[in-house]
């Protein structure tokens, strides 16, 4: 009687744990397209749309800020919300314990309460992880838009040197420039400003969202031209200018940085095997003569 009694205390909890597994996946508030392409985000998303609910009042205001300019800045879509980045990083956090169990009980001899507090501190470092790649996204988004900046303001500077006024000049940058994110706030500046949206303040909130000093000095400058009545041509170029020049600045601090950012591995790897080469045969014969 108590075997039955226990296997069917077993199965209800393993059918518990199979719905509560299982449910996510069926019951996910958002469609495809939310979590991007990628395979890994793909799976987690149902569980990350099942604690958001949770995670959403954890959230500090000052934190929501810092985190909505981060997806904003990462070009993620609009239904990111804080609550999302922080379940991913309890999610992370719940997936690294285990992990982290496991391989200090093959690798060390802890014993089990030392093996869980390591595992639990050490978690940390993967629920730090999804921040970082939020960062991470953002930062290679600006240099992405940085390295095409130039490009599209020659091409709306010639639209507009033809004679097309801003807007037509950006629907033509945008219908034959590059591919990028850049082109894409283009394209939802446009997109806003065909909702009824004034310009000024569709372009005020690409500065906003892209987060680059560069666009919010050529919002400035266009904002200000288009109150004074100021021709947009010269601007135009002369902001195409400027920009060039920055970006061959940036590369020529690059350039400037490399052999600092070399001596590390210089004097670590490469120098104690030039010295072993060298001072091999003076301390082998040396030796000799002493014997």
């Amino acid at each position: 009687m108590l075997l039955l009694l226990s296997s069917i205390c077993a199965g209800l909890c393993l059918c518990g744990f199979v719905w509560v597994t299982i449910r996510p996946v069926a019951q996910s508030p958002f469609g495809a397209g939310v979590h991007g392409s990628h395979v890994l985000m793909h799976l987690l998303w149902p569980w990350v749309a099942a604690l958001q609910p949770w995670c959403e009042p954890l959230v500090s205001w000052r934190m929501r800020t810092a985190i909505h300019r981060a997806v904003q800045q990462a070009g993620l879509p609009p239904v990111w919300r804080p609550g999302h980045v922080l379940a991913l990083q309890v999610l992370a956090f719940l997936a690294g314990v285990p992990v982290l169990l496991l391989v200090l009980a093959v690798l060390t001899d802890l014993s089990g309460l030392q093996r869980l507090l390591w595992a639990l501190m050490a978690a940390g470092a993967f629920a730090v992880l999804p921040r970082w790649q939020l960062e991470l996204l953002g930062r290679r988004r600006r240099q992405d838009m940085l390295r095409e900046l130039p490009f599209l303001l020659d091409m709306t500077t010639l639209c507009v040197e033809a004679g097309l006024n801003l807007q037509a000049a950006l629907q033509q940058a945008v219908r034959h420039g590059p591919p990028g994110p850049l082109r894409d706030e283009l394209q939802r500046v446009l997109d806003e400003i065909r909702t009824g949206m004034p310009r000024t303040q569709a372009l005020a909130r690409m500065a906003r969202r892209v987060g680059l000093e560069a666009v919010a000095h050529l919002v400035a400058a266009l904002v200000h031209a288009e109150q004074t009545g100021s021709s947009l041509a010269p601007l135009l170029r002369a902001q195409s200018d400027q920009r060039r020049a920055e970006r061959f600045l940036r590369a020529e601090e690059l350039a400037l940085k490399a052999p600092v950012k070399m001596l590390f591995p210089l004097v670590s790897c490469i120098f104690p095997c030039t010295f072993l080469i060298i001072g091999f045969p003076i301390v082998f014969q040396i030796l000799q003569d002493v014997s």
